[in-house]
């Protein structure tokens, strides 16, 4: 009985002691989870970032990542995209921290709202923010129809940031408006970000115990001893931001285009068609995330159907001009939506465009002639062809001719003797149809 006593109480014991120690386990476990979320921008903003600053997001919300850090470089980028990153940090359920750097470093353009909308914004010493005035992606001014416009709607748009997070209205108006830019310590000062930090580890001992407020959300941010885990871009990420420059993208369908015309104009050789396929399937991705007008991409199409037809109709040359006139108008067109900065470069442009019409042109040429060549085998291949008589031909007989190395039967309207010459007029049932011809 007493040793069942003694087991008893040990067996007692070891329980309690689990019992205590589980919570502490758990709180120790919950202190080694916790981790803050880094990413690094250091590119044009594109709906291919768009994508990845939404996935880092959303990823960063289902970890509950103490918050995410952003480390911004850019000189800026489509007016699209820099809304689409505006909405998703403003409607985050973590706090989100944009910090410009390194010593260097810029956020212009779109990247000053960007900057803006974080619930934390710093930078490094030796960076700058500001001008913020919408241009073409050419660098060039928005068309003056469209610029009153723009203009308007963005400076309407980052005074509703500036409200939402308590920044100088003001002096983003003037960023948009006369493309003004100030450094890291005078954006400071004039209550355009929140905090001057050296380095990211400056900024994390700066960031520790910082409580975030929003409308009807509050949360302090707690950065020591939580572990740094720094998120790359997936291949996905990396194979859209690529495309999605409208150059690229450019190029891309004029590949495709001509490997499946040289696929339907060939057929059999395969790998053309392979390879405008897959590049056709990148253009179309790429189009989806940036703007297209319908009416240059149809143009496009219409050049390839004249190139095809082509080399069904003899229109000597005619339908390849029509070809080429709506390659140029369609190239011009397809990426020129009003009140968007997308514009094909002329660098890219013009070489592209006389390098696929002159593969196009190239391509019926060599197909025409392929159709209108004289046949070079079979019994086709014979008409035309000279022999020579081995065996007397007469209206009302029959005799034989040695032709391309051959013995054929023969017949012809006139008579015609062992050893003269004659050429071939047509081949009925193998025998052939010939006359003679003189020997000069």
């Amino acid at each position: 009985m007493q040793r069942r006593r003694a087991k008893s109480t040990v067996l007692l014991l070891i329980l309690l002691a689990i019992c205590w120690l589980i919570p502490g386990a758990q709180g120790v476990g919950r202190a080694q989870d916790r981790h803050i979320n880094v990413i690094r921008v250091h590119d044009t903003i594109n709906p291919g970032l768009q994508d990845f600053i939404q996935y880092t997001i959303d990823r960063s919300e289902e970890e509950s990542a103490e918050c995410l850090i952003m480390e911004l470089d850019t000189p800026g980028g489509l007016m699209t995209a820099m809304r689409g990153i505006v909405k998703a940090i403003m409607n985050a359920k973590i706090p989100v921290v944009v910090f410009v750097a390194p010593s260097g470093a810029q956020a212009a353009s779109a990247g000053v709202l960007i900057t803006a909308a974080a619930d934390v914004a710093a930078m490094a010493p030796g960076t700058n923010i500001g001008a913020a005035h919408p241009v073409t992606a050419t660098g060039g001014d928005v068309p003056e129809t469209m610029n009153e416009k723009v203009v308007n709607d963005m400076v309407a748009f980052a005074k509703s940031i500036a409200e939402e997070r308590g920044r100088n209205a003001q002096w983003l108006e003037d960023a948009i408006r006369k493309s003004v830019s100030i450094t890291a310590e005078e954006a400071f000062s004039l209550n355009v970000i929140d905090l001057v930090a050296r380095d990211l580890g400056d900024l994390l001992e700066k960031l520790d115990g910082w409580e975030v407020q929003r409308k009807g959300y509050s949360r302090t941010i707690t950065t020591r001893g939580a572990e740094i885990r720094h998120i790359e871009p997936g291949w996905r990420h990396k194979v859209l931001r690529a495309i999605s420059n409208p150059n690229i993208a450019y190029i891309l369908l004029m590949i495709g285009l001509a490997g499946l015309y040289f696929e339907l104009s060939q057929p059999g050789v395969v790998l053309p068609g392979v390879i405008g396929a897959i590049a056709l399937v990148l253009a179309f991705y790429a189009m989806q995330t940036i703007p297209v007008n319908y009416a240059g991409f149809i143009l496009i199409a219409l050049a390839v159907v004249f190139f095809i037809l082509e080399i069904k109709v003899a229109s000597y040359g005619m339908l390849s001009l029509a070809g080429v006139t709506c390659l140029v108008l369609g190239s011009l067109m397809l990426f020129h939506v009003p009140g968007q900065p997308f514009r094909l470069a002329l660098p890219v442009f013009i070489p592209t465009v006389l390098t696929v019409s002159a593969f196009f042109v190239a391509v019926a040429t060599l197909a025409f002639r392929a159709q209108m060549r004289r046949p070079q085998t079979g019994v086709e291949a014979l008409v035309g062809a000279t022999g020579v008589v081995t065996r007397p031909i007469g209206p009302d007989r029959e005799g034989k001719v040695f032709v391309e190395g051959e013995l054929w039967n023969a017949e012809s309207d006139e008579s015609i003797p062992e050893g003269a010459r004659v050429e071939v007029e047509s081949v009925r049932n193998l025998k052939l149809q010939v006359k003679r011809i003189d020997d000069k």
